[in-house]
């Protein structure tokens, strides 16, 4: 019985799990688009969009103490990655300001040509096309 037992394991032990959500999140954010299996899309999808509220809430500019802890809280779950930062911040926290959530679709992709897993496109809503 799988009673009150919650997450994906992924086949992998938890610090492979850590890195792997680290790197599918930063590439998400980074390239707005990725490819990747079912699977994984829907484990990395709820850390990435969490970011992005965390972001969102970084924009209240009457309270500076709120900016500066949002980006510390951003910075310290992107491996402080100085560029992903500033783009969560200057990019897509405004561009999803109005948006009260679901920043993020899964397109299916034909099953993958070695062992016939579900491949997804897992991108960001509303991103530019250039």
């Amino acid at each position: 019985m799988r009673h009150r037992v919650s997450g994906k394991k992924l086949g992998r032990n938890s610090g492979q799990r850590k890195a792997l959500a680290l790197n599918l999140t930063l590439a998400l954010l980074k390239h707005e688009r990725i490819t990747t299996t079912r699977a994984k899309a829907d484990f990395v999808r709820g850390k990435t969009e969490r970011l992005i509220t965390i972001a969102k809430r970084g924009l209240a500019h009457e309270n500076p103490e709120r900016t500066v802890h949002a980006r510390r809280i951003a910075a310290s779950r992107l491996n402080n990655d100085r560029d992903v930062v500033g783009k969560l911040f200057d990019e897509l926290a405004p561009r999803y300001e109005e948006r009260a959530g679901g920043y993020t679709r899964m397109f299916k992709l034909e099953p993958r040509k070695g062992d016939r897993a579900e491949m997804v496109l897992l991108e960001l809503v509303d991103r530019s096309e250039a």
